[in-house]
């Protein structure tokens, strides 16, 4: 996967994350889960410190998706679709 791709789907998830948090159909677990994951991601505080080398990084790359995935998994799947359609058109 090019980094292009990556930086443009990263965009597209972020912005789903948004739809997903502003519609009023979403689970409040979802929405607690978005929360959880901005913040783990914005903050200083690591499970595994990033100055380890390889796992300080890793933990982040593991953590951070999951996090997500958890999130989007918890929305109704006509929600889900609806708000993923949207983005795509965009």
């Amino acid at each position: 996967m090019k980094l292009k791709e990556i930086k443009d789907n990263a965009k597209k998830y972020i912005e789903l994350c948004k739809l997903l948090y502003t519609d009023s159909r979403t689970p409040k677990i979802t929405k607690i889960f978005l929360w959880v994951t901005i913040g783990y991601a914005l903050s200083p505080i690591d499970l595994i410190p990033d100055f380890i080398p390889v796992i300080g990084h890793l933990d982040d790359m593991v953590i951070l998706p999951v996090l997500l995935y958890i999130a989007i998994k918890s929305v109704p799947k006509e929600v889900y679709i609806e708000n993923y359609v949207k983005i795509l058109r965009k």
